[in-house]
């Protein structure tokens, strides 16, 4: 056992699979403390609310920098040099004396925050045999569902406890140690194979195979979280409900999104990833619709959601981590470009997606849930219209 639990490729992949998380604990962990900055750091809530949109758009600027680095310099050391950043920015938000200040810094640490996206794939596919790469993808996919749900209840106790400042301090003090660690066995990490540094993501962007799957990666999420970004609003308003519907609605389909991401290693064993793929695509799909329809047909009960929500967590469940590596795949080698471009184009869904259904969630559920369905059937489409990887790029499991 203590063998297992020392292998670099045990390690490796709870050291990365750890700074992912803390990069999406940027987000959510902070969330809590938002409303109390204007008394703190002076400035209106409006202004406040800058704190997150400045690390989205790092994040944006981070995952096509970092995504470019990783075909130019070795990732290992751009790994370590990016946690190391990342703390220091996380530091100093907490000693800031300005609103402003504090923005500017949220940039810098969610442009750094980004690395570890972008190399977490290419680390798994070296770390280990494609077959066991898809698992540990599924694994790394439930690792990152967790963090929405638990962060934000860490941030609100860390603020109540200690200020506004001790979720920046808890992120800086992880992203240092994240750093010495990682610093500490970058050697025994696998050194990843270099592509072709006049590659581009120009080159990506034309390749429809590659974009068959990132585009129905982004959209099979986009459309699920623009769901759940406007679910809130929608349960607790118009349709009368409580938190507490919202946190079961939650609860129940991070548990079966959990459920399908850890069985695509056995299930596309058995029936291949592309049948993987098109099969819980479709399935979110119907999970979509169904909600669509309930709510064309006058439906204002939160409760019967839940069963829509399992549906349309589970396909993405069975979707994502064999579509995600299949996207990787697809990129030919220039591993960092790809899983940037398809994490950028899930952010994108949805932010573009929930900005189209904000101005309805006040009269109800029909106009987010439409929305949602139409980028969740999107990616049916790109699977319908696009081409398919060729055999040769399908590497036996």
């Amino acid at each position: 056992m203590s063998r297992v639990l020392a292998s670099p490729a045990t390690l490796g992949f709870a050291l990365i699979a750890s700074a992912t998380a803390l990069g999406i604990a940027g987000t959510d962990l902070v969330l809590p403390a938002v409303p109390s900055l204007p008394a703190a750091l002076g400035g209106t809530p409006a202004r406040a609310q800058l704190v997150l949109a400045a690390y989205v758009a790092g994040t944006g600027l981070g995952l096509l920098l970092f995504g470019e680095l990783g075909a130019r310099i070795d990732p290992r050391k751009a790994l370590v040099v990016s946690l190391a950043l990342y703390a220091l920015a996380s530091l100093g938000a907490a000693f800031v004396s300005s609103l402003d200040a504090l923005i500017a810094l949220r940039f810098v640490q969610g442009a750094a925050s980004a690395a570890p996206a972008v190399f977490a794939p290419g680390f798994i596919r070296a770390l280990f045999s494609e077959g066991r790469a898809l698992r540990m993808i599924g694994l790394l996919g439930s690792v990152e569902s967790l963090v929405p749900a638990l962060a934000p209840i860490a941030g609100a106790w860390l603020l109540v406890r200690f200020g506004w400042q001790a979720s920046f301090v808890v992120i800086g003090v992880f992203a240092l140690a994240l750093a010495a660690l990682l610093g500490a066995i970058a050697s025994r990490l696998p050194r990843l194979a270099s592509p072709d540094a006049r590659g581009s993501y120009a080159t990506l962007l034309s390749d429809p195979v590659y974009l068959r799957y990132a585009l129905s990666q982004a959209f099979a999420l986009g459309g699920l979280l623009v769901f759940v970004f406007s679910a809130p609003a929608v349960i607790i308003g118009p349709m009368g409900g409580q938190l507490s519907d919202f946190i079961l609605l939650q609860v129940s389909g991070i548990a079966f999104f959990i459920l399908g991401a850890n069985v695509t290693g056995r299930l596309a064993e058995r029936f291949g990833r592309e049948r993987l793929i098109t099969g819980g695509t479709i399935l979110a799909a119907i999970g979509a619709l169904a909600i669509l329809l309930y709510a064309l047909a006058g439906g204002n009960r939160p409760a019967m959601l839940i069963p829509f929500s399992i549906v349309w967590n589970l396909g993405f469940g069975l979707r994502g981590p064999p579509g995600f590596l299949q996207a990787v795949l697809a990129a030919d080698g220039d591993d960092a470009r790809g899983a940037a471009l398809v994490i950028l184009a899930i952010l994108a869904s949805a932010a573009c997606g929930t900005a189209l259904a904000a101005p309805f969630v006040a009269s109800g559920l029909l106009g987010p849930a439409f929305v949602a369905a139409a980028i969740s059937t999107g990616a049916v489409l790109c699977l319908a219209v696009l081409p398919g990887a060729k055999p040769r790029r399908q590497a036996s499991l």
